[in-house]
């Protein structure tokens, strides 16, 4: 799968360990920033993850990470086509993708241990949308 990231100074840290760990489990990866702790503002890398899944399509999900994670989703949430899903447990994400088709993942930077993170991650990408009766609340969303 490929998987575009994106993070501001508060989630540089995580951003880079999320990296690592989708390497290690054979996901291509685009880091579309930040690239170090050096104050930024997050909007861009949002932008700029929500364009590689949705604008693009070079990317099949996109992850967007910064203190909160409030401020990312909500960005990458403008976009046409995107379905950002702020996690903070396991579960949580499972069910953005089976019931909501999310196609962007959010986190909270500043609320979770990277291993916390990682099982976000984990369950975020195997679950499966499971259309149905979901479907037509997904085709709801869209203005």
């Amino acid at each position: 799968m490929h998987i575009a990231i994106g993070s501001d100074h508060a989630g540089f840290k995580l951003k880079e360990q999320v990296i690592a760990h989708l390497r290690k489990g054979g996901h291509q990866v685009t880091d579309k920033g930040t690239h170090s702790e050096e104050s930024t503002d997050y909007p861009g890398y949002a932008h700029a993850v929500a364009q590689a899944v949705a604008g693009e399509g070079s990317s099949d999900l996109g992850i967007v990470i910064c203190g909160s994670g409030n401020g990312v989703n909500i960005t990458a949430n403008k976009h046409a086509g995107i379905r950002s899903a702020l996690a903070w447990r396991p579960d949580v994400a499972r069910l953005a993708r089976e019931h909501n088709n999310a196609n962007v993942l959010a986190l909270p930077a500043r609320y979770l241990s990277a291993e916390e993170a990682m099982a976000i991650v984990d369950d975020f990408l195997s679950a499966r949308f499971e259309g149905g009766r979901h479907q037509r609340r997904v085709e709801a969303i869209e203005c």
